[in-house]
């Protein structure tokens, strides 16, 4: 008999070997108050589908949807039910499951319809909803998702015969020797993840046709019996298109297409062209700029700068910089961090800690008065914030702005209308930048931005002796709660949007992440982020990072960069 110690409840009790998680539940299920139903577990802090069975001694912690792990574990099911449905109604058809956008995530679809009857090319109304129909039909039959463990070989050889190319590319060269691989009905695919264990878990969930394609509506994170409330984000999208028009061109749609460039010898290349890539952005961006600053009505003199954490924002305000003083401007930094209120002043989060993230934290009256008076040609007085005794001092430092000088504000609230309500939008230029990953595991894997992000802030936090790879993901939730909160409501209101994510990034990051990850002990919570982020990067064969050139944004995370950084 095995002992199974529930963490939801802390309650230990004996089962027979080889007992499903599934099985163990149902025995606490009367013990475990969650409001919302399992969808998953964690097995000693390992993420595992309700259909593991247990051969040893083990804690064990069961997830509704609201929890990272058990919100994947729902989506990942949602896409396979998705796929099944097409498959069924458009045999041959194609789905490429790209992005998450609107709370949501777009699919492109390319539907093979029967022309002899007349039916369209392109994504109709109707086949929504024949889709619709379809997926809540293998909902109501609760059909099994099921597993089947096979030898690599054994798993390329079922994807060869279905023609799955981009599923065999990614296993050819993941170096493992077994693989996973689903069936729902007669369907196959792949998933690097568990499922839940058949289709009547999955009863929150919606399809609309979005732009050329579908867009797949999931639970909303924190009330996941309720489908997420769709935002609109028209110019994410042109980015996130922006960003796969030139992947098709360099022919880079997904992980197993980035490994045999690898292994081709094209590394170099590849990453010569992304940095050619951004640096033509950036050079876009300041020539946009230039030209607005000489117009004779509302010149430009204010560019705000934001984008969620780990994203390049202190790079990249340092390269637009260089490109500016290359049109003739005079780029002058303006930090908000100077603004922050007395540390005795700041709000705090529940818990106690102090909430930095909060727009309270900034003195955004002064900060818009300051503003303000700049504009109109004052000289003012300016802050500077001492970290150290946690206050705000004021040292003799003096602005003014010359005929030539353009001033750039970058912070997590840049964009807030709070800061510069006052100040005329004609004369802002407003950038968001974040590391939009477009790059995928394969057609139905995407690769979600947050975790590009997140191996970025790890990286960065490790190599400055700030904190280690358990700390950083123990922060992260409040990070991306902050993010929420006060970045990605106003991204929308941009000029422009800024793609910080290169094609070989991950191949680049798991040279770094590797060993940092390992360090982060299995005994703790966090431990089930760093497995999954290893499984994740292990995808992808390992470049080093010699030639990344010294300005690039990635330098920042990585280390080597040529530009100095005050903080």
């Amino acid at each position: 008999m095995l002992q199974i110690r529930c963490k939801n409840n802390g309650i230990t009790k004996s089962f027979p070997e080889g007992v499903s998680l599934l099985d163990v539940y149902q025995e606490f299920a009367d013990d475990i108050q969650l409001p919302y139903p399992v969808v998953s577990a964690k097995v000693n802090n390992t993420s595992q589908g309700l259909k593991f069975r247990l051969f040893q001694n083990r804690d064990v912690e069961f997830l509704d949807a609201r929890e990272g792990s058990g919100h994947r574990v729902y989506v990942r099911s949602l896409c396979f039910l998705l796929y099944k449905a097409t498959q069924d109604l458009f045999p041959g058809s194609k789905l490429f499951i790209e992005h998450s956008l609107c709370r949501g995530y777009y699919c492109n679809f390319k539907p093979t319809p029967n022309l002899s009857r007349g039916e369209s090319r392109q994504v109709t109304d109707k086949m929504v909803e024949q889709i619709k129909v379809r997926m809540q039909e293998i909902v109501d039959l609760d059909m099994p998702f099921r597993r089947t463990e096979a030898t690599t070989e054994e798993a390329i050889r079922v994807f060869t015969e279905r023609g799955f190319s981009d599923k065999v590319k990614l296993l050819e060269t993941s170096g493992q020797i077994y693989s996973d691989y689903y069936t729902l009905g007669d369907t196959v695919d792949y998933y690097y993840g568990p499922l839940v264990p058949s289709a009547g878990y999955l009863q929150v969930w919606d399809v609309e046709r979005y732009e050329d394609g579908l867009l797949l509506r999931v639970p909303d994170w924190n009330q996941p019996d309720r489908v997420a409330e769709k935002v609109a984000q028209p110019k994410t999208f042109e980015m996130f298109a922006e960003k796969t028009h030139w992947d098709i061109i360099m022919r880079l749609s997904n992980a197993g297409d980035v490994n045999k460039a690898i292994m081709r010898g094209y590394a170099s290349e590849l990453i010569q062209v992304s940095e050619a890539l951004q640096e033509k952005k950036i050079v876009q961006i300041a020539e946009e700029i230039d030209r607005r600053f000489h117009r004779e009505q509302d010149p430009v003199r204010l560019v705000l700068i934001t984008g969620p954490s780990s994203s390049g924002k202190t790079t990249f305000c340092k390269r637009l910089s260089v490109q500016l003083l290359a049109c003739g401007l005079r780029p002058v930094s303006f930090s908000t961090d100077d603004y922050f209120v007395n540390r005795v002043d700041t709000p705090k989060l529940p818990n106690g800690d102090y909430d930095f993230d909060n727009i309270e934290t900034v003195d955004y009256h002064l900060l818009e008065d300051h503003l303000s008076r700049l504009m109109k040609g004052e000289r003012v007085e300016v802050p500077e914030y001492n970290f150290v005794t946690g206050k705000r001092e004021y040292n003799g430092k003096k602005l003014k702005l010359g005929s030539d000088t353009v001033l750039i504000m970058e912070g997590i609230h840049a964009l807030n209308p709070l800061l510069t309500q006052k100040i005329a939008d004609a004369v802002k230029y407003k950038i968001y930048i974040s590391a939009l990953t477009s790059i995928s595991l394969d057609d139905h894997n995407w690769i979600p931005v947050r975790d590009n992000r997140l191996l970025r802030r790890i990286i960065r936090d490790y190599n400055k002796g700030a904190y280690t790879a358990q700390q950083t993901i123990s922060q992260w939730k409040n990070v991306l709660d902050a993010e929420d909160k006060w970045i990605f409501p106003y991204q929308e209101s941009a000029d422009v949007m800024f793609n910080s994510a290169l094609n070989i990034e991950f191949a680049v990051l798991r040279t770094h992440a590797e060993i940092i990850l390992s360090m982060v002990p299995k005994n703790c919570p966090e431990y089930s982020e760093a497995h999954r982020l290893l499984k994740f990067i292990h995808f992808f064969l390992p470049v080093s990072d010699q030639e990344i050139p010294p300005t690039s944004i990635m330098r920042e995370f990585v280390g080597g960069s040529s530009f100095k950084y005050d903080r």
